[in-house]
């Protein structure tokens, strides 16, 4: 059997630090969530969010804008927390519309308060290598995941699945920063398989369920699964069945009776193969939470 990489392990004696942290210095961190439409897994993830928070002492302010809102009220309203000294950190919790410009929405969050460090200006000082720069919560999430099982990365081969502003590019950018050889992945790279194989460690995110089976992986290798999606009905038989936009298998609450949160590894595939591997859920996700709180403490100067 492989070691199985629990995030929630880690994220529990994270969060008991953070506590103890808050508690000494007497500062509330308070964290911002601007959420667009209704997405039932964003909602999840805030409640997964809000809970951290209280747990830890901090606080945080969840607002709600609808589908047809404007780009100029969104902007209105995160140049307010801005300016707002009782406010660390704010996020753009992903997705929103496709009408808006993401990016655009993301930059106007000042970089003293993006705790996700997604702004432009952010991502530019994390790609130079400066290591004052914020890490963005899902790739600080999947090296601290590393961490936490005795992983080294440094002078390791890796592949990374997947090349996302928002998520691949920055994990790619992270690992080669802690002395790894990257290789990254896409719908274009040819023999995937392969380079999959290949490394040492594979990081796969690209939004598909149950895609990476045992084609791609190899013993004794370490698998983190960032992705997590929503489905119902049969698993997929193979890679050729599978649909590549998620989309096509997120559905609302109220339409599925009964669902299932998968990542974008076939876990029962592969896990008699690889070394050590991520679940989902309660692999990288827990991280994240954890690493966004870090972020919005670092900001507080309290961390």
């Amino acid at each position: 059997m492989p070691i199985i990489l629990d995030g929630r392990k880690l994220r529990d004696d994270g969060r008991a630090r953070l506590k103890a942290v808050i508690t000494k210095n007497g500062v509330k961190p308070k964290l911002v969530i601007i959420q667009v439409g209704e997405v039932s897994e964003s909602t999840a993830y805030i409640g997964q969010k809000k809970k951290f928070a209280e747990h830890i002492g901090a606080s945080v302010l969840h607002e709600r804008f609808s589908d047809s809102v404007s780009e100029a009220k969104l902007i209105d309203a995160i140049e307010k927390f801005n300016h707002d000294s009782s406010v660390h950190g704010v996020i753009i919790q992903l997705p929103v519309p496709e009408r808006l410009d993401k990016q655009k929405i993301i930059d106007t969050i000042s970089p003293r308060k993006d705790v996700d460090g997604l702004t432009s200006e952010n991502k530019k000082v994390f790609e130079s290598g400066d290591k004052r720069a914020v890490v963005p919560a899902t790739a600080r999430g999947v090296l601290s995941l590393l961490c936490g099982y005795g992983i080294s990365v440094s002078g390791k081969r890796a592949t990374v699945i997947g090349r996302s502003a928002l998520v691949g590019a920055p994990i790619a950018t992270l690992l080669a920063r802690e002395g790894a050889a990257v290789t990254v992945c896409h719908k274009e790279t040819k023999d995937i398989p392969e380079k999959s194989r290949q490394v040492d460690i594979l990081v796969v995110a690209i939004g598909q369920p149950k895609f990476i089976n045992h084609e791609y992986v190899s013993a004794g290798q370490v698998v983190v699964d960032v992705g997590i999606n929503s489905i119902t009905g049969k698993p997929f038989d193979s890679a050729h069945d599978r649909p590549f936009d998620s989309a096509q298998v997120k559905k609302l609450d109220e339409e599925i009776p009964k669902r299932e949160l998968v990542g974008d590894v076939d876990f029962e595939g592969v896990k008699n193969i690889v070394g050590a591997i991520s679940p989902v859920p309660g692999g990288v996700g827990p991280m994240t939470v954890l690493s966004l709180f870090e972020n919005l403490l670092d900001a507080a100067g309290v961390n």
